[in-house]
């Protein structure tokens, strides 16, 4: 009679192919982390971007309101600063 072994020699294919799509889910997963934190990036970016904005257009505004003879003063030293 043709009886089934009952611990069947292991299949190197089968193992190779098992590893990889352990691999492959492992990688997935550290895609979806590194997915993850390019879009909190992203929201931090876009809201520094905007208190930027914000803070340019304060500046802006208040050297607006400083009398001419002050305003190139303190562009100098703004120069100066940077």
């Amino acid at each position: 009679m043709n009886e089934l072994p009952t611990n069947p020699p292991t299949d190197p294919l089968r193992e190779k192919i098992e590893r990889l799509l352990l691999r492959h889910e492992e990688s997935r997963r550290t895609v979806a982390l590194l997915q993850e934190q390019v879009n909190q990036l992203a929201t931090e970016r876009d809201s520094l971007q905007s208190r930027l904005q914000i803070a340019s257009q304060r500046i802006e505004s208040v050297l607006q309101r400083l009398p001419a003879a002050v305003a190139p003063e303190i562009l100098m030293l703004e120069e100066i600063n940077t």
